[in-house]
């Protein structure tokens, strides 16, 4: 072997080592970074877990979007070790990234939203609310949307932005809730006995909470009657049926007791003159 194939062989020889070390050391870092992700995916995820507020629904998600930035490191990492300028391929990943976020602004919008809705909970599933002029019971919370039905039985699907952008009214967040029933009888009717008896309506009624204690007011002079106000409260859960329960008990004592319920009325007096 001449002195030249020698050196070709040394050459190579040295190449195949340089290379094979930082294949090597690639290989290395990628399992490393792999197991590590991993690692941090479990601990997360397990950290999630001993949160009872936190959804079944975002604990996989968040788990998963950090087990993927750090495998985006671990990848420059890797490059970067076999000599690739990684600055330039994180602008172009980062202009390419900009480039998608605006064009799916609005599904990022609601995914965003999503997040928020499932993080900070200002309502949960199986809760009457009404987010913006949209009212129903939440069935499910998604990432993209929320679906609502109606009281008349229909299926909404609502975007997350649509809702978090607008006041949310939760009307099965607190166990209690306050009525108020407005009632009129006659200006010629026993007032002390009308309240009397409107009273014992809601005391009776084992729905009608002690406390806070409820009452009956003179709430109103109107053109026609004298309104008199029912206020009370209630669990969230009996709102509706005790208040169309007490409405009908309501109409049926007053006219049983002889109170007149009366509409609403105007005296015309006719003032005749002789023509000259």
């Amino acid at each position: 072997m001449n002195p030249k194939q020698e050196k070709m062989i040394e050459h190579a020889i040295n190449v195949t080592f340089d290379y094979g070390i930082e294949i090597l050391g690639a290989i290395v870092l990628l399992i490393v970074g792999w197991t590590i992700a991993g690692w941090v995916r479990r601990a997360v995820r397990h950290g999630l877990d001993r949160m009872p507020r936190m959804d079944e629904t975002l604990k996989p998600f968040l788990a998963k979007l950090v087990w993927y930035v750090i495998m985006v490191f671990v990848l420059v990492a890797v490059l970067n070790q076999f000599g690739v300028q990684t600055t330039s391929i994180i602008a172009v990943l980062g202009a390419a990234g900009l480039a998608i976020g605006l064009a799916l602004q609005g599904t990022l919008a609601n995914v965003a939203s999503g997040v928020m809705l499932l993080f900070l909970r200002p309502f949960n599933v199986n809760e009457y609310v009404d987010a913006g002029g949209i009212a129903g019971t939440v069935i499910e919370i998604g990432l993209f949307n929320t679906e609502i039905k109606t009281n008349n039985g229909l299926c909404l699907i609502v975007p997350n932005s649509k809702i978090w952008s607008s006041p949310i009214t939760n009307f099965s967040s607190n166990p209690t809730r306050r009525f108020d029933i407005s009632v009129g009888i006659g200006y010629s009717d026993d007032v002390d006995g009308a309240q009397a008896l409107l009273m014992g309506l809601m005391t009776g009624d084992g729905r009608v909470l002690a406390d806070p204690e409820p009452l009956v007011v003179v709430d109103l002079l109107g053109d026609s009657a004298v309104i008199l106000k029912l206020r009370g409260w209630t669990k969230s859960g009996d709102y509706w049926e005790t208040v169309w329960d007490l409405n009908k008990a309501i109409t049926v004592e007053l006219q049983k007791a002889g109170y007149s319920i009366p509409f609403p009325q105007r005296d015309v007096h006719i003032v005749s003159g002789e023509d000259k």
